[in-house]
């Protein structure tokens, strides 16, 4: 597997592009379109907040016949809570889309992400998709990614090389998110692109799993968004063999999707609104996997150890908490709590530790936090970050 720092269009026959068209200020980049040359087998995972977005209800609706060419999304709006007409809206922009691509409507995907109750400005999307339409290359990932930023800080794009029956297959992805993220499949959406062949079942079947395993393991402020969404794309165009189920073509495609979804998963928390440090959380040998995952969520979603990390503060009395309230089953006296090699309890004690050593990894832009139950066999990881001032500046007045 080779690693590329690129994007949706590196997969054969994908084009897209970003431009502005007037939902946000400044000129900013806010319409975003994907396009395959030929139709792909899709699939997708959706946001389970019972509250849903317009744009996405609908894009859910025409995933499931497991076609698509076309992925069109807007930020600065999240075409939300507005009755009726924000899927009437949605419907008409896949109109719109197909018609100027000469493609079906129904194989249009929307996505739609910014502030909920707001209708979206349908003269300036529909002049939008004219110009994103006329504007998308092979080399318009970059602008698609940028384009579909909220509070982001920067763009999240990825993609990796795989051979499969000795031929060429790539998967890219884009990613944004910033917060309100505990995906729960957060403001959060991503679209992914291969050129792998394999079917719609088998790459929903990849999908949920990959997700599971990177999306869903991810938190910046424990909320979940009404607009979360993760959608691929696969149009063939790699000429590969058909990938089947529990082969070694199959297991090689997944690993690399995983290795596509964890890295735009760790660009997320590493951007959290305001953060300064990206928080590994590992819980090793906990009796079950449901137990692992408990405690590793608590200590990620915890106000109090996410600031003591941005106060470089090694209060490991906050993860052990965190840990004891989460619902997961374990004995203290058994437990053992490091941050990158140094142990700060071990076996129910504390251990007296070097503070000025722990202030030195405390300073490191990426933590690594361990917690061992020792005495099972299943563990978890999930990636957080820290909680800045910046955090409460940035949402203390994102509507206005």
């Amino acid at each position: 597997m080779k690693l590329l720092f690129s994007g949706v269009t590196t997969p054969k026959g994908f084009k897209a592009s970003g431009i502005s068209c007037g939902i946000k200020k400044d000129n900013k980049l806010d319409l975003a379109l994907l396009y395959s040359t030929n139709i792909c087998q899709c699939a997708g995972v959706y946001t389970k907040n019972i509250v849903k977005g317009h744009s996405l209800v609908l894009a859910s609706e025409y995933a499931k016949k497991g076609q698509a060419q076309a992925v069109f999304i807007n930020s600065g709006n999240a075409n939300a809570c507005v009755g009726p007409k924000g899927i009437d809206d949605a419907k008409i922009i896949t109109e719109v889309v197909a018609n100027k691509l000469k493609i079906i409507p129904k194989h249009v995907l929307t996505g739609s992400t910014g502030v909920i109750g707001y209708k979206l400005p349908m003269d300036k999307i529909k002049k939008g998709i004219i110009k994103a339409a006329n504007s998308l290359s092979e080399t318009g990932g970059a602008s698609a990614s940028k384009a579909i930023m909220t509070t982001d800080t920067y763009t999240k794009e990825f993609a990796v090389k795989l051979m499969i029956n000795d031929m060429e297959v790539f998967i890219g992805g884009m990613a944004k998110g910033s917060g309100m993220i505990m995906p729960n499949m957060a403001t959060m959406i991503s679209i992914l692109t291969t050129d792998a062949n394999i079917s719609h079942s088998l790459l929903q079947k990849a999908l949920v799993s990959a997700i599971n395993q990177s999306f869903n393991k991810i938190s910046v402020d424990g909320d979940t968004s009404v607009c979360d969404m993760t959608v691929i794309l696969a149009n063939g165009q790699s000429k590969c063999q058909p990938i089947k189920e529990k082969t070694k073509e199959y297991n090689e495609f997944f690993n690399g999707l995983l290795e596509v979804c964890q890295q735009l998963s760790k660009m997320i928390a590493r951007d959290g609104e305001g953060a300064t440090k990206l928080i590994e959380i590992n819980i090793k040998n906990a009796f079950t996997l449901n137990d692992a995952e408990l405690a590793a969520k608590a200590i990620a979603n915890s106000p109090l150890v996410k600031t003591a990390f941005f106060g470089e503060d090694a209060n490991w009395g906050r993860l052990l908490t965190a840990a004891g309230y989460s619902g997961a089953k374990f004995n203290p006296d058994k437990t053992t709590i490091k941050i990158g090699h140094l142990v700060l309890f071990d076996k129910g004690v504390a251990i007296p530790f070097n503070e000025i050593e722990a202030s030195e990894i405390l300073q490191r832009k990426d933590i690594f936090v361990t917690v061992d139950f020792g005495e099972g066999n299943y563990e978890d990881t999930v990636w957080t970050c820290d909680f800045s001032y910046d955090y409460i500046k940035i949402n203390a007045h994102y509507r206005t």
